[in-house]
């Protein structure tokens, strides 16, 4: 599969990525060690983080999503700490919980605007 964009819904628990093109879609599920409310602690939060960036090493656009400010802190955190990633992030939108197939056709709607250069 052609690893063009990605969308990450993302809390302070878990971050969905799903990864797709036009034809197909993958999905992968982190979950944050992070037993804490809104917080995690730092150690926790670093490898939450340094893996969802891991995940989307090999994607061209990346646009985040989710409720709460995980996803301002994970684009934070790619800034200081995985500048491919961040440089790869197009947007970060606030939405609530979403199921993953409202996720991805919304980030379906919101690419197009991207694939008509490709």
């Amino acid at each position: 599969m052609n690893k063009h964009h990605a969308v990450v819904w993302i809390d302070h628990h878990e971050a969905h990525i799903l990864i797709f093109d036009k034809e197909h879609m993958e999905k992968e599920l982190i979950k944050s060690r992070s037993h804490h409310h809104h917080q995690g602690k730092a150690q926790d939060m670093r490898t939450y983080f340094e893996n969802i960036s891991n995940s989307l090493a090999d994607v061209e656009n990346i646009l985040l999503t989710g409720p709460s400010t995980a996803r301002v802190e994970f684009n934070e955190w790619c800034k200081l700490h995985s500048n491919s990633v961040f440089l790869k992030i197009v947007e970060s939108l606030k939405c609530d919980h979403p199921s993953d197939g409202q996720v991805v056709a919304m980030a379906r709607k919101y690419f197009q605007k991207f694939d008509l250069f490709h």
